[in-house]
């Protein structure tokens, strides 16, 4: 095509264009939203529903690919493609998985005071900071077996269990304290926000400044001033990213993330302004699914954990603050990722019951 060989640059530092105003950053706005260059082109003459610059791959003989980080983008929306999700492996569950030894109890960090770390990653995409083989997660740090411990006998006449996506991809329910406030929203959109604002219809928005609650204390109200415009999430090609639009940071607790870059489980991390984090991946996911379902039930459970994310706003908790629970953070939220529980129910309900048993003496 002509357009492949033509060079549409847009230079961030002098700048010729129709559109009025560009923050620090490098994003236009346009139409009271601000977004990057390439992204706005390619909305306008390629995709119309794009949401994210996650959702865009360049090609590979482009100078000037937002991905490159240089001075000057390229914004020739025919250099760039349409991320795809990728298919997910079906989970092959053994029929009879017998433990002769027991296995040590994993880990459980509910309870533990949780470290912290920052991510100031601005908004370029993570995958310049993730290696190609993901880690193994920390579940199988503390299940795993040895040939002589784990003796299986597998039947291959179990059919695969596959992932499917769910009408809403996750569910969001919204606390101040440790008191649950408000319906759960239920996110059907690939992109939405949780904001402090108050539309009520908006299927792209959790506006949580509607809410109302008796037991609201004074840094409960003073908190929820500052949430503005919150934090925006995105479900593209099966990841899922936090993207700070506030001007106070939010913090996550994400089991999943911290597991990829070699964190404690219990991590809270935290997103300052105009950052972003990769906070689930679901192809890692599928991979500690099919180790976990050698290990047994109890392995393949314990996997629930990483299918919840909490986010606290304004204020965090952990070792560095002094509200040492998600449940101590005036205004929080707690994710709950639909498919891949989904995914985890029918391989759960393949596998039976756990191997260890519960009676009444017990």
């Amino acid at each position: 095509h002509r357009e492949l060989k033509r060079r549409s640059i847009w230079s961030q530092r002098a700048l010729s264009s129709p559109f009025p105003s560009q923050s620090l950053d490098g994003r236009l706005q346009v139409s009271h939203r601000k977004g990057l260059p390439h992204v706005i082109y390619c909305r306008l003459w390629h995709w119309p529903d794009l949401q994210s610059h996650h959702e865009l791959k360049a090609i590979e003989n482009c100078e000037y690919a937002f991905n490159l980080k240089k001075d000057e983008v390229c914004v020739n929306p025919y250099h760039y493609q349409r991320v795809e999700t990728p298919v997910l492996p079906p989970v092959l569950v053994p029929r009879h998985t017998e433990i002769l030894t027991e296995l040590p109890p994993l880990d459980d960090y509910t309870h533990s005071i949780p470290e912290n770390t920052n991510f100031p990653v601005g908004i370029e995409p993570q995958s310049n900071y993730i290696p190609e083989t993901p880690p193994p997660g920390y579940i199988s740090e503390d299940g795993e077996t040895s040939d002589q411990q784990l003796n299986q006998s597998m039947d291959t006449g179990s059919p695969p269990v596959t992932y499917s996506e769910p009408a809403f991809w996750c569910s969001i329910a919204y606390y101040e304290l440790n008191q649950r406030v408000g319906e759960t929203f239920h996110a059907s959109q690939p992109s939405l926000t949780v904001d402090g604002f108050t539309d009520p219809s908006d299927s792209e928005r959790f506006c949580l400044g509607l809410l109302s609650n008796v037991n609201r204390n004074a840094t409960v109200e003073m908190t929820r001033r500052h949430i503005g415009r919150g934090v925006r999430l995105y479900y593209i090609g099966g990841e899922v990213f936090a993207e700070c639009l506030s001007d106070s940071a939010v913090f996550v607790q994400s089991p999943n993330c911290n597991q990829r870059y070699g964190w404690h489980p219990a991590t809270v991390c935290k997103i300052p302004p105009g950052c972003n984090l990769k906070i689930f991946n679901n192809q890692e996911f599928a991979a500690l699914l099919a180790q976990s379902v050698d290990q047994g039930f109890e392995a393949v459970y314990q996997l629930t954990r990483m299918c919840t994310m909490r986010m606290s706003f304004v204020k965090g908790w952990g070792a560095e603050h002094r509200r040492q629970t998600a449940t101590s953070t005036p205004c929080w939220i707690e994710l709950h990722l639909n498919g891949p529980l989904q995914w985890l129910d029918k391989v759960l309900t393949q596998m039976g019951s756990p191997s260890v048993r519960c009676s009444s003496m017990s």
